[in-house]
C-alpha cells in the first residue's frame, strides 16, 4: 500500500524517478504529430493535394528522426516552406513529447502549378 508519492509502506523512503518505470510512445504517436505539426506548417493545400504524414523512428534514447512527405503549390518559395515545416514539426515533437529531434527529412512529393489567368497568362 502506498502512503505517499513514491513511498511504499514499510520501505526506507521514496523511490528515486528512475526506478519508478519508464513511458515509452510509439513511433505511430509521434508520426501522428509530426503529420500534425507538418500540417500546420504547410497552411492551405492546392486543390487535389495530399495533406502531409510522416514515418518516424524513436531510438531508445528519446530521440526521433522523422520523415515528412508534403505536397506544395508552386511556383512558391520551396526551400523556404520546406524549412517552416521543419522548425513546426521540431518544435510540436519535442514540445509534446520531451524527445529530442535532431532530424527532419522534408520530402516534397508533388509540385502544383498555380492555374493560369487565362486573359493575362499569370498565375492566380
Amino acid at each position: 500500500m502506498s502512503t505517499a508519492e513514491g513511498e511504499v509502506d514499510g520501505a526506507a523512503g521514496p523511490v528515486p524517478p528512475r526506478e519508478r518505470g519508464a513511458t515509452r510512445i510509439a513511433d505511430r504517436v509521434v508520426a501522428k504529430i509530426a503529420s500534425q505539426a507538418a500540417r500546420e506548417a504547410v497552411g492551405p493545400l492546392p486543390q487535389d493535394a495530399e495533406p502531409p504524414y510522416a514515418t518516424v523512428v524513436v531510438h531508445h534514447d528519446d530521440t526521433a528522426r522523422v520523415r515528412v512527405h508534403v505536397e506544395l503549390g508552386y511556383p512558391g518559395d520551396i526551400g523556404g516552406r520546406c524549412g517552416q515545416v521543419r522548425r513546426q514539426v521540431i518544435e510540436r515533437v519535442s514540445g509534446l513529447t520531451g524527445m529530442q529531434v535532431p532530424e527532419v527529412a522534408v520530402q516534397v512529393e508533388r509540385l502544383h502549378p498555380a492555374a493560369l489567368d487565362e486573359t493575362h497568362g499569370r498565375t492566380r
